[in-house]
């Protein structure tokens, strides 16, 4: 199996989590669901550092910390 590489860097990794987190928080019964789909994926991104966005776009912020 191919090894995917992060492309996250750490600051953006805590700020992903943070944002997933308050949209996590915000989501209520009378919002739109789609705000847990987002925060939930943002967290995963944060997590795993890895963006399937920016891997398609051949990006990467790790240089930045």
């Amino acid at each position: 199996m191919k090894k995917i590489r992060r492309n996250v860097g750490l600051l953006d990794a805590y700020l992903r989590i943070m944002a997933g987190c308050f949209l996590l928080s915000c989501q209520h019964k009378k919002s739109h669901p789609i705000l847990a789909v987002i925060g939930s994926m943002k967290i995963a991104e944060g997590i795993t550092r890895f963006c399937p966005c920016l891997y398609m776009l051949k990006k990467s912020t790790r240089q930045f910390l």
